[in-house]
């Protein structure tokens, strides 16, 4: 029997595939060996958001080789997308598979085995128009699960490689997700996440006049018995609707927990990005959402130090964060990406300003999250337990709200991937809320 490790770098998306090719991988008989332990075969699933990302991918590509020099070490993903070339000469790398080709992951360590020639493990991701069919029966988390169901990218943002290395939107059919949700939840995972690259352009490839968009499944998975919880990934503002909200708010299992991606609150500095909105067009996004549902968490990215970005540009931005008063903001330094238009953007930001820039957005971040915490306590609210902590020398289980709010009920009494009710009583941590029951 071979010993085979896997290790994921990147996004949500990437984890889900690489779950997926475990599950490939134990279905043809490999044994699944953690990633530090020799195997016969490593497989890496690299990202290649940033420069930094591929230089982390060519780093455990490297490292696996070193754990084992006899082993087949096999780069996958996005990194091979962007560099194939560059992988095909790297002595620590002895397989590449590209996106789109990962469901052939046992086919192609058989050929490579049996010394044939690997062809076609690379392909012109945008020229497909094919959703890779990818499937998971379990993960490691037993409450909640991550649902690939939408993959590639029409937008071009200035400072992105990613519909470079994934290619074009592609989704997945609603009857096939369907089917997984329904296999997770016989399994006993009471909550899923839909994921994508682009989550919000679900469905826009089916030719079928009547085919669902993004919408459309949601309320197809709603009517699953024993699911409990429906999350959504990152959303672009302008999927939300009035319409949209409206419909969202009559399906009780959709979680008031939206990520709702910014990037920058300046219109001049959304213009650079391509972001094809504006500020005004987002805060509207917002207010939307805070009409239909009580009190909903609305998280952001929010990238500092994008080229041209002056300090009255900067300033535009914390304004506007402050204006909308997030539940969690996602703050990235930026970082240039080769083959993308803003690497040869004049005007880049010194490394030192955007230091700056992040700790002052992080600094805020910290206050609006705690802010948006203490609104809850007082009130009723349901948990679904997922892991055991202690905190203060006291032993507990920690769940979250639908808000995505983290609390804790005391150990004793209470299960794993169980919902426990109650009213949160105080702030345990800056993080943490304590339910009574």
């Amino acid at each position: 029997m071979r010993r085979a490790a896997l290790h994921n770098l990147g996004c949500k998306v990437n984890s889900y595939e690489t779950e997926a090719m475990q599950q490939l991988l134990e279905a043809a008989g490999y044994e699944i060996v953690p990633f530090h332990e020799t195997a016969d075969v490593y497989i890496i699933n690299t990202c290649s958001v940033t420069n930094m990302a591929d230089r982390k991918s060519r780093q455990m590509l490297h490292r696996a080789k070193k754990q084992n020099p006899q082993a087949v070490v096999v780069a996958a993903g996005c990194y091979v997308q962007a560099a194939s070339e560059e992988l095909k000469k790297d002595l620590a790398v002895d397989v590449i598979i590209g996106n789109n080709k990962k469901q052939n992951l046992v086919q192609i360590l058989e050929e490579y085995f049996c010394e044939e020639d690997l062809n076609n493990t690379v392909i012109e991701i945008g020229e497909t128009r094919e959703y890779e069919d990818l499937q998971i029966s379990r993960i490691a988390d037993h409450t909640r699960a991550f649902i690939k169901v939408q993959d590639g990218c029409n937008q071009f943002c200035s400072y992105c490689i990613i519909p470079y290395t994934r290619g074009r939107v592609r989704s997945r059919r609603p009857e096939a997700v369907e089917a997984e949700v329904r296999t997770l939840v016989a399994g006993g995972y009471q909550e899923i996440v839909l994921t994508g690259i682009h989550l919000s352009s679900y469905g826009v490839d089916f030719e079928e006049a009547q085919a669902e968009n993004l919408l459309g499944l949601i309320k197809r998975l709603h009517g699953i018995d024993g699911l409990n919880r429906i999350r959504l990934g990152s959303l672009e503002p302008r999927i939300v609707t009035k319409e949209f909200a409206v419909e969202l708010s009559r399906l009780t299992k959709v979680c008031p927990h939206f990520h709702l991606s910014l990037q920058s609150g300046c219109d001049e500095t959304l213009k650079r990005m391509n972001r094809r909105y504006t500020a005004k067009e987002y805060e509207e996004g917002c207010t939307i959402l805070r009409s239909v549902y009580e009190n909903p968490a609305i998280t952001t990215d929010v990238i500092v130090g994008f080229p041209g970005e002056t300090e009255e540009e900067f300033a535009a931005t914390r304004a506007f964060l402050e204006k909308i008063g997030f539940y969690e903001m996602h703050i990235f330094k930026y970082s240039r990406r080769q083959g993308t238009r803003a690497d040869s953007m004049p005007d880049q930001v010194p490394e030192e300003v955007k230091t700056r820039r992040s700790d002052e957005l992080l600094a805020l971040e910290k206050q609006m999250s705690r802010a948006y915490r203490e609104r809850f306590l007082g009130t009723r609210e349901c948990v679904l337990l997922e892991e055991a902590v202690t905190v203060g020398g006291t032993d507990y289980w920690i769940g979250h709200t639908r808000e995505y709010v983290k609390a804790a009920v005391p150990l004793a009494g209470a299960e794993k991937n169980t919902m426990a009710e109650g009213i949160l009583t105080e702030m345990l941590t800056d993080e943490i809320l304590l339910l009574k029951r």
